[in-house]
Protein backbone atom coordinates (compact mmCIF):
# COMPACT_ATOMS: atom_id res chain seq x y z
CA UNK A 1 0.00 0.00 0.00
CA UNK A 2 0.92 3.14 -0.99
CA UNK A 3 2.37 5.39 1.87
CA UNK A 4 2.20 9.36 1.37
CA UNK A 5 3.58 12.10 4.05
CA UNK A 6 1.28 15.38 3.97
CA UNK A 7 1.84 17.38 0.80
CA UNK A 8 0.64 19.01 -1.91
CA UNK A 9 0.76 17.37 -5.50
CA UNK A 10 -1.73 16.65 -8.61
CA UNK A 11 -3.95 13.70 -8.80
CA UNK A 12 -3.49 11.99 -12.29
CA UNK A 13 -7.01 10.57 -13.58
CA UNK A 14 -7.62 8.45 -16.52
CA UNK A 15 -7.24 10.03 -19.75
CA UNK A 16 -5.05 12.54 -18.33
CA UNK A 17 -7.29 14.61 -16.49
CA UNK A 18 -4.64 16.77 -13.64
CA UNK A 19 -6.02 17.67 -10.77
CA UNK A 20 -4.54 19.30 -7.93
CA UNK A 21 -4.24 17.63 -4.73
CA UNK A 22 -3.33 18.12 -1.05
CA UNK A 23 -2.22 14.50 0.80
CA UNK A 24 -3.28 14.44 4.64
CA UNK A 25 -1.73 11.32 5.82
CA UNK A 26 -0.84 12.40 9.02
CA UNK A 27 -3.86 11.73 11.84
CA UNK A 28 -3.28 15.80 12.73
CA UNK A 29 -3.97 16.27 8.54
CA UNK A 30 -6.95 13.46 8.31
CA UNK A 31 -8.95 14.51 11.39
CA UNK A 32 -8.66 18.59 10.32
CA UNK A 33 -9.24 17.67 6.29
CA UNK A 34 -11.91 20.03 5.39
CA UNK A 35 -13.08 21.70 8.42
CA UNK A 36 -13.08 25.30 8.45
CA UNK A 37 -13.25 26.13 4.86
CA UNK A 38 -15.43 27.67 2.19
CA UNK A 39 -14.52 25.20 -0.21
CA UNK A 40 -11.73 23.42 -1.83
CA UNK A 41 -9.82 23.69 -5.33
CA UNK A 42 -8.95 20.65 -6.30
CA UNK A 43 -9.35 17.32 -4.15
CA UNK A 44 -7.54 15.92 -0.66
CA UNK A 45 -6.84 12.74 -0.91
CA UNK A 46 -7.29 10.93 2.80
CA UNK A 47 -4.29 8.15 3.45
CA UNK A 48 -5.00 5.85 5.18
CA UNK A 49 -8.91 6.04 5.50
CA UNK A 50 -12.11 3.76 5.07
CA UNK A 51 -14.37 6.53 6.27
CA UNK A 52 -15.43 10.27 6.84
CA UNK A 53 -17.68 12.48 8.28
CA UNK A 54 -19.06 15.88 7.19
CA UNK A 55 -19.83 17.18 10.59
CA UNK A 56 -19.24 21.26 10.43
CA UNK A 57 -18.76 21.32 6.93
CA UNK A 58 -20.03 24.39 5.21
CA UNK A 59 -20.19 22.33 1.73
CA UNK A 60 -21.76 19.04 0.17
CA UNK A 61 -18.52 16.76 -0.53
CA UNK A 62 -18.11 13.80 -3.21
CA UNK A 63 -16.63 11.16 -1.42
CA UNK A 64 -14.41 8.78 -3.45
CA UNK A 65 -13.32 5.43 -1.58
CA UNK A 66 -9.61 3.66 -3.58
CA UNK A 67 -9.06 0.54 -2.88
CA UNK A 68 -5.23 -0.19 -2.31
CA UNK A 69 -4.11 -0.04 -6.01
CA UNK A 70 -6.02 3.70 -6.24
CA UNK A 71 -9.15 2.11 -8.03
CA UNK A 72 -12.51 4.12 -7.26
CA UNK A 73 -14.42 1.29 -5.59
CA UNK A 74 -17.79 3.65 -4.90
CA UNK A 75 -18.04 7.28 -5.33
CA UNK A 76 -21.25 9.64 -3.37
CA UNK A 77 -22.10 12.78 -2.32
CA UNK A 78 -22.52 13.35 1.26
CA UNK A 79 -24.01 16.37 2.70
CA UNK A 80 -22.53 18.41 5.94
CA UNK A 81 -23.20 17.15 9.56
CA UNK A 82 -23.22 12.96 8.28
CA UNK A 83 -21.01 10.33 9.24
CA UNK A 84 -19.81 7.49 6.17
CA UNK A 85 -20.12 3.94 6.62
CA UNK A 86 -16.73 2.21 6.50
CA UNK A 87 -16.18 0.36 3.20
CA UNK A 88 -14.42 -2.75 3.79
CA UNK A 89 -11.66 -2.97 0.71
CA UNK A 90 -11.45 0.81 1.19
CA UNK A 91 -7.51 2.00 2.00
CA UNK A 92 -7.93 5.46 0.74
CA UNK A 93 -10.74 8.44 0.34
CA UNK A 94 -10.87 11.25 -2.09
CA UNK A 95 -12.56 14.22 -1.43
CA UNK A 96 -13.28 17.46 -3.57
CA UNK A 97 -16.76 19.57 -3.85
CA UNK A 98 -19.73 18.30 -4.65
CA UNK A 99 -20.07 17.35 -8.31
CA UNK A 100 -16.38 17.85 -9.11
CA UNK A 101 -15.42 14.53 -9.58
CA UNK A 102 -18.39 13.90 -12.27
CA UNK A 103 -16.51 16.56 -14.14
CA UNK A 104 -13.40 14.92 -13.86
CA UNK A 105 -14.80 11.81 -14.83
CA UNK A 106 -14.44 9.71 -11.74
CA UNK A 107 -16.85 6.83 -11.19
CA UNK A 108 -16.44 3.49 -9.80
CA UNK A 109 -13.91 1.54 -11.76
CA UNK A 110 -11.70 4.70 -12.52
CA UNK A 111 -8.05 4.11 -11.16
CA UNK A 112 -6.19 7.34 -10.20
CA UNK A 113 -2.83 8.19 -9.49
CA UNK A 114 -0.93 10.52 -7.07
CA UNK A 115 2.20 12.70 -8.43
CA UNK A 116 3.44 14.62 -5.56
CA UNK A 117 5.70 17.70 -5.52
CA UNK A 118 9.63 16.73 -5.16
CA UNK A 119 10.11 16.00 -1.63
CA UNK A 120 7.31 14.03 -0.53
CA UNK A 121 6.60 10.14 -0.81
Amino acid sequence: MARWRDGCGQLVVEGGILVPLEVASSYRARTRGLLGRDGVEGAVLLSPATSVHTFRMRFPLDVAYLDRHLRVITLHTVPPNRLTAPRLRARHILEAEAGAMAQWGIRPGVRVRVELHAGHT
